[in-house]
């Protein structure tokens, strides 16, 4: 099975050392929020960016890979590869982390709306705001894998 959280194995770890409440998600998402912030921000940047470096030179981890496949991230015109790529630097930039959001849930336009709309939150809304996504992207893992 591949790991539910990007390249954060902490998570699941911490998760399986305590007592189960007998729903995964909710003990996963009990360690992120307690977590310390940096642990947070750890988290938020170990996903890739949408569309970004790992999605060309193929870094990318599998569930990661479909994901982007399945809202058609791999498949961009040159325009819209563009488009990615400056939201990505202006986000990084503002935030200084990557942009997270649950693709499996949307589309290239909605992720592109979202983007320029996310860019206007300040930096506590969308630490919060990127923790959620995560919340459902590991959802989303979890009902896949059962």
């Amino acid at each position: 099975m591949s790991a539910l959280f990007e390249h954060s194995p902490w998570v699941e770890a911490r998760a399986d050392a305590r007592p189960s409440s007998g729903d995964r998600h909710a003990d996963l998402m009990a360690v992120v929020r307690e977590a310390t912030r940096e642990e947070q921000l750890a988290l938020i940047r170990a996903h890739p960016e949408l569309a970004g470096k790992a999605a060309i030179d193929g870094s990318l981890t599998e569930a990661s890979a479909a994901e982007q496949a399945s809202a058609g991230l791999d498949r961009l015109t040159p325009e819209e590869f563009d488009r990615f790529h400056k939201l990505n630097a202006a986000y990084r930039e503002r935030f200084g982390f990557p942009f997270i959001i649950c693709v499996r849930l949307t589309n290239k336009a909605g992720i592109l709306a979202a983007m320029e709309r996310r860019l206007g939150n300040d930096r506590e809304a969308e630490i919060e705001t990127a923790l959620a996504e995560i919340g459902e992207i590991v959802r989303l893992r979890l009902e896949t894998s059962q």
